[in-house]
């Protein structure tokens, strides 16, 4: 496993492994053996990043989620598992009240909100500090001091190490970024965004980021990211679901366009070349490129996670990067 650095605070800032492990599923769609064995197997490959959500998963059974930081609770502690795997987790997306969803009846991002919100997450998962903690969608409802304030106190009492945003417009991300800077408080250092190879179409709203698809990295977020280098892309859905290679899994809407094509070819063209799945060279696309990337990759059996594991060690040459980046 290779590892890099995330935050930049010395009491707070983590060695992670470059490949994250999504636990999105677990405890639900994925039981609790398979998702023992699949946790045994990350940490026994060196793997330590795992992430959750307070919502995940509610939609699976119309509840409110915390499912998944549950089973990971019963992990920590069925295995003697400490602060040497570093999980994150996220509030601001559960939905209020069984039956809802986070598009209309959201917890939000109020100072009372988060700490209670953090509260039940350290309870879930059976820690006393939470290492990093995301705020999961906006809250335009509650004034962004009252959020920055609230996170800040949480790592203050020493409950919360480090903090992330995801699915936030970068200029929201910015402004709350200043403001914690201004008034000498910690702020968002680790940024979670839906990034793979394939390139969504961003002008197109969907039900959950009525303003445009704030949930892609997209180019501006991309720009942020080398402008500001000491913060970390963590990229969900890299793999899109299974779409790659799933016949089954058709690749989402809005990546239906004239790009996609060329991208997919090159892709395949590598994978090739390399012996690797289409999956791996995503994966190591990502892993090994010139901005701060860790690939936050789920896995419902071994072998999924196994074919994860194996682009860890992909190389691939300064062509075929070079074809992968360019190419429209």
């Amino acid at each position: 496993m290779k590892y890099r650095t995330i935050g930049t605070d010395p009491a707070h800032r983590r060695d992670v492994s470059v490949l994250a492990l999504g636990a999105m599923l677990f405890g639900s769609r994925t039981d609790e053996k398979t998702s023992f064995a699949i946790l045994d197997r990350y940490v026994e490959a060196g793997g330590n990043f795992v992430d959750t959500s307070d919502n995940y998963a509610f939609w699976e059974d119309g509840g409110q989620g915390g499912q998944s930081e549950e089973l990971l609770g019963r992990w920590r502690r069925s295995r003697g598992v400490g602060d040497e795997v570093v999980v994150a987790t996220k509030v601001g997306a559960r939905p209020l009240a069984p039956g809802t969803s986070y598009t209309d009846n959201p917890e939000g991002l109020s100072a009372k909100v988060i700490r209670e919100a953090a509260e039940r997450s350290r309870e879930r998962l059976g820690m006393d500090r939470l290492d990093l903690l995301y705020a999961h969608i906006d809250d335009h409802t509650v004034p962004q001091r009252e959020t920055v304030e609230g996170f800040a106190a949480l790592v203050a009492e020493g409950v919360v190490g480090l903090l992330g945003v995801s699915n936030q417009a970068v200029w929201r991300v910015e402004r709350a970024r200043a403001l914690a800077a201004a008034a000498g408080l910690p702020g968002y250092e680790v940024l979670q965004y839906a990034h793979s190879h394939l390139r969504p179409r961003t002008d197109i709203p969907d039900d959950l980021f009525p303003d445009g698809s704030l949930g892609h990295a997209g180019p501006e977020l991309l720009g942020y990211l080398r402008a500001e280098p000491a913060l970390t892309l963590v990229a969900y859905s890299p793999l899109l679901k299974g779409a790659y290679t799933r016949q089954e899994r058709p690749l989402p809407g809005d990546y239906d366009h004239p790009g996609t094509p060329a991208r997919l070819a090159v892709l395949r063209d590598v994978a090739r070349e390399t012996g690797a799945t289409v999956n791996q060279v995503v994966l190591a696309w990502q892993l090994g490129g010139d901005l701060p990337v860790v690939p936050l990759a789920g896995a419902s059996s071994p072998a999924q996670l196994e074919e994860n594991l194996a682009a860890v060690d992909l190389e691939l040459s300064p062509d075929q990067r070079a074809r992968l980046d360019t190419v429209h």
